[in-house]
């Protein structure tokens, strides 16, 4: 006999393993990021209710005390539904100054900032979302005014004017937000607070947001007409009242809508290289 070399038996075919893979998640999309930074922001601003509250009593006041007692001009529809619009827009660029300008300037202060900062989404969900909550707040400031004008005014509007108005709130809110972006990324809180007190209070007189610009000399008229705040009135007056608005105040809003954008990328991306080389 002749021994064979013992042949190892066959593995029994059984069911093949595949090593498992992780399931592929994939990134958020921008519209989500501005979503849940919209959350947050509107969330953080109103669980301090006096900076609500500031924002919304103002403008109230300068209702109340300056423009109710005036019959000549609570009493003419017209007229009143100017001063409405007016103190509106100042309740508008007044939120958005102060909300943005120090709000900014006092989050680069946190060392929370630098870290949603250094996130892979980049500047864009968060910047558009801090403008649609400037948006939102530029709505609220104009709650108390549109009640007064109602309750004690002859301020009339009909709910197709009164629409198109808060469109074109929406709208003139977003250079004023812009604006606020540029300097709370540009200065320290400090800083910022005394130059949005600069820029407020002689954009709001030049556009005619405290006196009717149909009281300006010819020469302060002119000027008046090249200011984001003049374009934003007559705009929004026109809408409400349907008063013929001038022709630049579109481009004027428009324009000063481009720039103000420009500079508030361009404090952000200087801000960034500072902090972040």
């Amino acid at each position: 006999m002749t021994a064979t070399p013992h042949q190892p038996a066959a593995a029994s075919p059984g069911p093949s393993v595949t090593a498992a893979r992780p399931a592929r998640v994939g990134a958020p999309s921008g519209t989500r990021l501005a979503w849940l930074h919209l959350k947050y922001q509107f969330l953080e601003t109103v669980r301090v209710p006096i900076a609500v509250l500031g924002n919304l009593l103002f403008p109230a006041l300068a209702m109340f005390f300056f423009v109710v007692p005036q019959k000549e001009v609570a009493g003419d529809p017209i007229m009143a539904t100017m001063a409405v619009a007016s103190l509106g827009l100042f309740a508008i660029c007044s939120a958005s100054l102060f909300t943005y300008g120090l709000g900014v300037a006092e989050d680069r202060a946190l060392p929370f900032d630098p870290f949603l900062r250094s996130l892979p989404a980049g500047p864009t969900p968060r910047m558009v979302a801090r403008v649609l909550n400037g948006a939102i707040f530029s709505l609220f400031g104009v709650v108390p005014l549109v009640l007064i004008g109602w309750l004690f005014t002859d301020a009339t509007v009909t709910a197709r004017q009164l629409l198109s108005g808060v469109g074109i709130l929406l709208v003139v809110s977003v250079p004023f937000v812009l604006l606020g972006m540029a300097i709370g990324y540009s200065l320290t809180a400090k800083a910022a607070l005394p130059v949005v007190q600069v820029i407020l209070f002689p954009l709001a007189f030049a556009g005619g947001l405290f006196m009717p610009p149909m009281f300006f000399p010819h020469w302060l008229s002119l000027i008046s007409q090249a200011t984001p705040t003049r374009a934003g009135r007559d705009l929004l007056v026109g809408a409400l009242t349907g008063e013929p608005v001038y022709a630049l105040a579109w481009p004027v809003l428009l324009g000063w809508t481009a720039l103000f954008a420009v500079l508030a990328v361009t404090a952000y991306r200087r801000d960034e290289g500072r902090r972040f080389k």
